[in-house]
Parts: structure tokens; C-alpha cells; sequence
């Protein structure tokens, strides 16, 4: 320990000696010290920290299986067989992905709130807390049991005051009454957030196959995730033999619940805690070279401590010691800029899960401390081993004999510094080409036609909750009253309503063709469904292709129609007409969606209704005002309606008057989430624009460092060499081969880095392969436009030093020590 601690004080002592050195080494590992913090704080609470609920490990969410893949989903049937594996699961439980937003009318002002509706286990499952009162009973959990809920602790205060007499109370919602039964405590977080618990009520004998909900359970004690999935293969068997109409390929199965929230991003943070390490990495390699430029001023030094008995043991301890000390000096500072980097990336969030406004706060805990100080020892390491080895092979003799100015470096420690170099610009290359990938991939999105045209058009969504909305009638009564009142208003060119927003994705339903033959056994083909109204074409600018879009006569009492898009027309009629055949649509899903055959009246452009990067499905068409009254209440309970609006002018400055107009024409009904179109389609491509801005900025930081080191290298080298460059031009050497001399030496290594950084790119973007968009991960631009960027970087790197040799006086370069 004695010797421990004059290692350090000497180590500190040598550090502020020499404050230049310092501060540039100290600098270089905070940035890539800082930038790793950041990604990792990310990483810690999206993808390490256990969910926030009892026993995390052991709750499971249901899976819907095919050999297409695998997702989550429910239906009624699906979760009734669920449910009655007791063997397997406990606290089976189904909820909503958030619901319409529910209407919260009396009081000052009408308010859109986040409802789930759970059934009674539920709470017991994610272990909710309960303030006041108490959760769903097994009555209030049935069909028919009564207009009930459950507070949120926020709601409760920021509305009600935290009054203490709420339970019991009954509050309106869409103008229907229910009890409060109780509240729960503050920190209940959940995925979808929500203000308010209202029971499922299922009937345990429907027959209903639409998939509108999610269901997790909690493995029982001592079943496995794999005995699990062998009960539901089982019970998946069960339920084809027992609804004949299913499916005969499908299946079920369980994931980890954490697994399941955060999959859509656990790739893409992965990525880029592999890039944002390459950035450590060069700053290492820098860091090493300045080291690897010190110790040739401290060979006398070394070699006096050696002549005097330190062994080589000794020294390279003490040098360890003081690169150790730079990296966590350089890892404290960077801890704070990783902080500054969180807060940054917070203000980017594009709804990563576990992180944001209702997620987990990304705080530094002693997970993202123990990674800072282990990074920064490892690091210490890792830069200091090659210099400090090196440093301690000292030649006694001839180092004492040399003055300190011409100390030079020899062939180990060039070759080194060349190696380091050479690895800074290959990791750079391979940043700058994911960079760039990803670039292109932004400008192929921006250049991708999506079927629609998004300027001008406002958007915003209602809830309709309350008995008046319970049948289409009363829905499509709203829509003519709502239209006429916005088609009057000045500015506005076409409205309407509809189930859902391009780009943010819809319903599905089956289909057959009346009269037709199903050939693929009892499997019906499928295509997208969405419920409209006659402006919905207008207002988005879709073309007709041929027949006819929907108008005011299509209504509730008129025949059954339907449109389709060319997707559809195309992949079912490949030579046949669409516009002489009917369709049946959504047979078998359940009772609410029994309806005749319905014709099909137009065609119409082709949407990219699930991305800008997806291909455009088949896509049904349906008026709003000829939807079962069955479809009708089950779409009130999936998701509120968005109505769109088109204007002459900037969308916002019509805004305040349109709410205004659907206030009056639905009773007083509030309206949420009013966005533009073009805000939309910025949020649809916001986690693409997210990975690719953070990849530009390691590559661009990455190209900066290995700069940095290219021209270090040769700045030191012409240094070394000035007696060398002197003799070379008293003999009559010119200037141009003196120049040319030190370039080919720097590009020499440049072209190195180059090819051996190609070579790797070539497999490490392949881990690019599904962030990517109308791009190859061996696009040939981008594997030719950056190597020669770099090397126009480098270039400039090496150049600077090599005018600077042009310019030694032979006279003062023979003087020189």
C-alpha cells in the first residue's frame, strides 16, 4: 500500500507537470467516456433494470403463432382457454392497449382521459398498490356488473383534489355514471399508462375471435418458461379442433414480459452501444499515441530509475498507475457529460419504452456508476499497456548518452503508433459507412411517395363514449352534423372522420370473395380494414382509380359496399374485374361482424398505412355510416375516432374553430392529440431519424479523432526527423520531395486503415440490415464516397505537418537536439 500510494502521488505530480498533455488526454477519454455513460444509462433502464412489479421475471405476456411469426394478441376464446391453465399460469389477466381515451365530463371542464379496461386479476398481477378502497371483485368482473373503476393516484389528486371521500363517489365518463371502488398509490406505472381501471366484463361464452386486447399471467412456482410453451402448444391443439374455423397453422405462446416491451428496440441499442464503443476505442488510441509521444521525453528519466535498481516491473506499474489515474479523472468529467448526454437524448425520445415522461426516470445508478469506473479502469488499462511495456525496454547505454533533445523513438514505438493509427482510422471508417447507410436511408423515406398528400391536413381524435354513441346511427348522425359544421367554416376544403391514421397502422379482418372457392383450406385471406366517410379521399388527396368513391347515400339503409386499393386488386384479381364481385368480410370473427356481402363499388392509390418503409397491403375501404352495431360499440372500446380535416391554409390557424364546431356537434365532447398530417409522418420515421442522427455523431466524432491522430503522428514524426529532413535539403533535396516524402508516409497508413476498415464494414453492416430502407448494406456510394472522404481528411491531416517540413532551415536543423 506504501508503494501503492507513492505511485500515486508521483503519478499526479507527473500529470500536472506536464498540463497540456493532460488536459488533451483527459479531454479525449471524457468525450468517449461521456458518449458510452449516456448510451448505457439508456440501456441500463430499458433493458437491465427488472420491471417495476412483483416477482418481473416470472410474468409472461401470451403469444399468437403462425409461420409467418409470432406477436401478441388476444381475443375473448383465445384468452378463456388461457385462463383455464392453472397448471402453468396464475393471475391470467387480459387488458387493453389504452383504449380511446375516455370522456370525463362534469366538473369545470371536459377532460380526455387514458383508460384500460383489465379484468379483476389484473392488479394482483402487476401488484398495484391500493391507496383507498379496493380493486374489481369476480361480480364486478362479469357481463353486466355494474359501472365501476379504479383511480389513478395522479388523476385522483390533479382532478379531485386527493379528496379523501372519493370512494364511492361516482363520476361521469361519456355521460354515464360510475363508482369509484378505489385508488391506487402513487409509482404504479404501467404500460400503456392510464388514468382509470374499468372491468372487461367478458361473457365467458362468446364466441368473439376479433383481437383486440393483450393477456399476461405469472408462471406458477417451478413451471419454466419451456413447460409453459409445451401446456399451450397443447391447449393451441384443443382450441382448432374445438372452433374449426381457425387457423390450422396457428398456435400459442409466452415470452418474458420485458421481453415483449422493449423488442422493438433492444436491436437498435444494442447498435449503437457497439458504435458508440468503436468511439471509445479511437479515443484510446489516441490517448496511447500521446502516451507513446511522453515517454520519449522520459526515456533519460526511465533509464535513471532503472540504473538505479527500479525493475521493469516497477516502472510499468507506474506508468499504469498514471494512465489508470488520467482514465478515471477523465471518467469522472465524463460521468458528468454522460448526465448532459441523458437529459440530451431524453429531449430525442421517440417513445423508447421504460423511459420518458410515464416511464422510468434515467437516473445513474449504481449500475451506470460500477460501468464508469470499470469502463475507466479498463480503458486506463487498454491505452496505457502498449506505452508503458514499451517505455520500460530501455537501452541504459545509449539512452544515458543521448541528450533529452535527441532522445528519438525507435522501430517498436513507431511501429506501434503506426498500428494505433491505422486501427483509428479503420474504426472510423466503419462508423462514417453505418453513418452514411443510415443517411440514405433517411433520404430514401423523404423520397418515398405515400399515397397521399399530408400538407394542410389537421387531425385530431375523440373518444365517442356514452349511450348515444353505442349505435352507428347516433355515429353517423355525429359525422353529417360534424362535416356540415367544419365544411362551413372558412378555409377548410373537405372533413371527415376516420378509424385510423395513415402510417400509424389499423385493423385487419378476413375476407372472401361471395362465390368463390376458399383454396386454401379453412384459411381466409386477409387484408386491412378501415372505416371511413365519404371526405376521407379528398381530404388525403387518394385517387380513384376506377368506379367510385363513397358518398351520402351510402348510408345504413342503403346496399352494402366497399372499396379496395390497387394492393388488393392486384394480388386477388389478377385478371379478373373486382368492381362485378362482392365480398364477405370478417366471417367467422364473432356475431358483431355477421353482415351481407358487400360490392365493391371503386379502387382506389395505394397507401402506406403501416410505414413509410412498408410496402402498401390490401386494403378494404368501408363508410363509417354502414358498420354492424356490434363493430360499432367494440371499436368505441378499441380506439377513438381521428377526424381530418383539409384547409386552404396552415392547418393550426383553423384549429381552435374546428374543435369548437365538434364540441357543439357532439355535446361537449373534448378532443385529443390534434397534430398536423406532415407531424405525423415526422413521428412515423422519428426512431429512424433517431439512430441515424446518433450514428452521425459518432461517425463525424470518430472522423475527428482519427484526424487528430493522423496528424499527430506525422507532426511528430517530421519532429523526429528534423536533423534528417535538414541533411536531406542541404544536399539539394526540393521542397516538393521533401513534402511528397511525408504525405506518402501519412497516406501510406490512411490507405491501410482504409482498406482493412472496408473490409470489416463489410460484415459489421450487416448488423445495419434491418434498420435500413431502399438501401444495400454494401450500397456501392457509400463504400466508395466515404473511404475517399477519409482519405480527403486525412490528406488534409497530413499535409499540415508536411508543409511544416518544407519550411526547416538546414542550418537550424543540424543544431537541433
Amino acid at each position: 500500500m506504501e508503494i501503492f500510494i507513492k505511485d500515486l502521488k508521483h503519478s499526479l505530480r507527473m500529470l500536472l507537470q506536464s498540463p497540456g498533455f493532460t488536459m488533451a488526454a483527459v479531454g479525449a477519454l471524457a468525450l468517449g467516456i461521456g458518449a458510452n455513460t449516456a448510451i448505457f444509462s439508456v440501456v441500463n433502464t430499458v433493458l437491465l433494470k427488472p420491471l417495476t412489479y412483483p416477482d418481473p421475471d416470472r410474468i409472461v405476456q401470451f403469444l399468437l403463432t403462425s409461420p409467418q411469426g409470432s406477436g401478441p394478441g388476444a381475443s375473448v376464446t383465445k384468452f378463456n382457454v388461457w385462463r383455464q391453465q392453472t397448471a402453468a399460469f396464475e393471475d391470467v389477466s387480459a387488458y387493453d392497449f389504452g383504449g380511446p381515451g375516455l370522456n370525463l365530463t362534469g366538473g369545470a371542464y371536459p377532460e380526455q382521459i387514458q383508460g384500460i379496461h383489465v379484468t379483476k386479476d389484473y392488479f394482483r398481477l402487476f401488484g398495484a398498490p391500493v391507496a383507498m378502497g379496493r380493486t374489481f371483485t369476480a361480480d364486478e368482473d362479469r357481463p353486466n356488473g355494474g359501472h365501476v373503476l379504479v383511480l389513478s393516484n395522479g388523476l385522483w389528486k390533479r382532478r379531485f383534489g386527493g379528496d379523501p371521500n372519493m370512494v364511492a363517489k361516482s363520476i361521469s365518463l361519456g355521460g354515464v355514471p360510475y363508482v369509484v371502488v378505489g385508488i391506487l398509490g402513487p409509482g404504479f406505472a404501467t404500460d400503456p399508462v392510464a388514468d382509470v381501471w374499468i372491468p372487461f366484463q367478458f361473457d365467458p361464452n362468446s364466441t368473439d375471435q376479433a383481437h383486440y386486447f393483450l393477456a399476461a399471467a405469472r408462471l406458477k412456482p417451478g413451471v419454466t418458461l419451456s413447460m409453459a410453451k409445451a401446456a399451450l402448444q397443447l391447449a393451441a391443439g384443443q382450441f382448432r379442433r374445438k372452433y374449426t374455423a381457425a387457423n390450422p397453422q396457428s398456435g400459442f405462446s409466452v415470452q418474458p414480459l420485458q421481453d415483449a416491451i422493449v423488442s422493438d428496440v433492444r436491436s437498435s441499442l444494442l447498435v449503437l452501444v457497439g458504435a458508440v464503443s468503436f468511439v471509445l476505442l479511437i479515443a484510446c488510441a489516441n490517448v496511447a499515441n500521446l502516451l507513446l509521444v511522453r515517454a520519449t521525453g522520459r526515456k533519460r528519466e526511465i533509464a535513471i530509475r532503472a540504473a538505479l535498481g527500479a525493475g521493469r516491473r516497477r516502472i510499468v506499474r507506474q506508468l499504469l498507475t498514471e494512465s489508470v489515474m488520467l482514465s478515471l479523472v477523465g471518467g469522472a468529467l465524463g460521468l458528468a457529460l454522460g448526465d448532459i448526454g441523458v437529459r440530451a437524448l431524453l429531449t430525442l425520445n421517440t417513445g423508447i419504452p421504460r423511459i420518458g415522461e410515464h416511464g422510468s426516470a434515467v437516473t445513474m445508478d449504481w449500475r451506470v456508476l460500477a460501468f464508469t469506473v470499470l469502463i475507466s479502469m479498463l480503458t486506463g488499462i487498454l491505452f496505457g499497456l502498449i506505452p508503458a511495456i514499451d517505455a520500460s525496454r530501455v537501452d541504459l547505454s545509449s539512452t544515458l548518452k543521448e541528450s533529452g533533445g535527441r532522445s528519438g523513438t525507435g522501430f517498436r514505438q513507431n511501429k506501434a503508433r503506426s498500428l494505433l493509427v491505422i486501427s483509428e482510422t479503420a474504426l472510423a471508417l466503419i462508423l462514417l459507412i453505418g453513418a452514411a447507410l443510415l443517411i440514405r436511408s433517411f433520404v430514401a423515406l423523404r423520397a418515398v411517395n405515400p399515397g397521399f398528400d399530408a400538407h394542410n391536413v389537421l387531425t385530431m381524435q375523440m373518444s365517442l363514449t356514452g349511450p348515444r354513441f353505442e349505435k352507428t346511427a347516433g355515429v353517423a348522425q355525429l359525422v353529417r352534423d360534424a362535416v356540415q359544421r367544419i365544411d362551413a367554416l372558412p378555409g377548410v376544403v373537405a372533413a371527415g372522420p376516420t378509424c385510423c391514421l395513415p402510417l400509424e397502422g389499423g385493423f385487419g379482418l378476413p375476407f372472401t370473395v361471395a362465390g368463390r372457392p376458399v383454396t386454401d383450406g379453412n384459411t381466409n385471406n386477409g387484408a386491412g380494414w378501415m372505416t371511413i366517410s365519404p371526405g376521407y379521399f379528398e381530404v388525403f388527396k387518394i385517387p380513384v382509380i376506377r368506379g367510385r368513391a363513397f358518398n351520402d347515400r351510402d348510408d345504413g339503409g342503403a346496399a352494402r359496399v366497399v372499396i379496395i386499393n390497387q394492393a388488393m386488386a392486384r394480388q386477388f384479381w389478377k385478371k379478373a374485374d373486382p368492381l362485378s364481385d362482392r365480398l364477405i368480410i370478417g366471417q367467422g370473427i364473432g356475431p358483431e361482424f355477421d353482415e351481407p356481402p358487400r360490392q365493391i363499388v371503386g379502387i382506389v392509390g395505394d397507401v402506406r398505412d403501416g410505414g413509410l418503409n412498408r410496402n402498401p397491403g390490401p386494403m378494404m375501404y368501408i363508410p363509417v355510416a354502414q358498420v354492424n352495431d356490434g363493430v360499432t360499440a367494440l371499436n368505441a372500446r378499441i380506439g377513438p375516432i381521428s377526424w381530418i380535416v383539409r384547409t386552404r391554409g396552415t392547418p393550426q390557424s383553423t384549429s381552435a374553430a374546428i374543435q369548437n364546431e365538434l364540441r357543439q356537434a357532439s355535446g361537449g365532447l373534448p378532443t385529443a392529440r390534434v397534430r398536423s398530417m406532415d407531424e405525423v409522418m415526422v413521428q412515423s420515421t422519428a426512431r429512424a431519424d433517431f439512430n441515424m442522427l446518433l450514428f452521425t455523431i459518432f461517425g463525424c466524432a470518430a472522423l475527428l479523432l482519427a484526424a487528430i491522430g493522423i496528424y499527430g503522428l506525422m507532426a511528430y514524426s517530421v519532429e523526429q526527423r528534423t536533423q534528417e529532413i535538414g541533411i536531406r535539403m542541404a544536399l539539394g533535396a526540393e521542397s516538393s520531395a521533401v513534402r511528397n516524402m511525408v504525405v506518402f508516409q501519412g497516406m501510406r497508413l490512411t490507405l491501410v486503415g482504409v482498406v482493412v476498415g472496408i473490409a470489416a464494414a463489410f460484415g459489421v453492416t450487416r448488423l445495419l440490415a434491418s434498420f435500413l430502407f431502399g438501401v444495400k448494406t454494401w450500397d456501392p456510394l457509400v463504400f466508395i464516397t466515404v473511404p475517399c472522404l477519409l482519405s480527403l481528411v486525412a490528406l488534409f491531416a497530413v499535409w499540415l505537418p508536411a508543409r511544416r517540413a518544407t519550411r526547416i532551415d538546414p542550418i537550424d536543423a543540424l543544431r537541433y537536439e
